[in-house]
């Protein structure tokens, strides 16, 4: 996805591996929210994995945020006590109505060699668990701190993507059927109507083999592209690393292959 989005933003971090591109205040309270799922889904009680959530924010220093329009030392600091409060009630919306599974891993990187394919693939799932109702076989679970619900049905592309990348490498470490892949979304937001806070979206993998041939035909028309000598050029419009890519594109810090 960071390679269509933003070719010059893609080659700086995957193959140059510079990453000095500072994060959004809402990616970094996300991050915080899955490393306090991490430690929940890993056997702390809901109190301790939410502190630790809050002690990974805490120790983000502000030179990795990107605090836009907050430029002086004031307004850094206010934005930082919003991000704490943000996340607070976030990953309390989460943890109130945690989700319960029978986990087999959680975190787990891996690798996947797939037919067809050139390149090997590599994902890494935040839950790995037992297929309720599908003896023997797994699901995985992926967990989302957003601003608002995605719609019921209308699952992005981005979604079913990360799905097929999920599922060929936790296939490949498993060694059993990967049944389906499930995305908990936890609004940060307090809905106003009170009504639930969490949203589950489930890919029943059965369903999309179509998008299976697309993933293959996509994976491999990227591979053939970014294996050509080509420029490397920044892409203005993108609201997360537009300015950046254009400001490396400038200075000529980055020479495409």
């Amino acid at each position: 996805m960071a390679f269509l989005r933003n070719p010059l933003a893609w080659y700086k971090r995957y193959v140059e591996h510079v990453y000095d591109t500072p994060s959004s205040p809402a990616g970094i309270t996300g991050r915080a929210g899955h490393v306090a799922l991490q430690h929940f889904y890993e056997g702390a009680s809901k109190e301790e994995a939410s502190k630790l959530g809050l002690m990974y924010l805490r120790d983000v220093p502000d030179f990795e945020i990107n605090f836009g329009v907050h430029r002086s030392r004031a307004a850094q600091k206010k934005k930082r006590a919003a991000m704490e409060k943000e996340y607070l009630q976030a990953i309390g919306f989460y943890l109130r109505r945690a989700p319960r599974y029978t986990v087999l891993g959680v975190e787990e990187k891996g690798y996947a060699d797939v037919e067809g394919l050139a390149l090997p693939i590599k994902a890494i799932s935040d839950l790995v668990v037992e297929s309720k109702g599908n003896p023997g076989c797994v699901d995985i679970v992926d967990h989302k701190f957003v601003a608002s619900f995605t719609p019921r049905g209308g699952y992005k592309t981005q979604f079913i993507l990360q799905a097929i990348f999920n599922y060929y490498t936790v296939k490949t470490k498993f060694d059993k059927e990967v049944k389906r892949c499930i995305f908990n979304e936890c609004k940060k937001t307090r809905n106003a109507n009170g009504s639930s806070q969490m949203r589950r979206h489930v890919i029943v993998f059965d369903d999309y083999k179509e998008e299976f041939r697309i993933f293959h035909k996509l994976i491999n028309d990227a591979t053939e592209e970014i294996s050509r000598r080509r420029l490397y050029l920044p892409n203005p419009g993108d609201m997360f690393e537009g300015e950046d890519s254009m400001d490396v594109y400038r200075l000529g810090l980055v020479e495409g292959g």
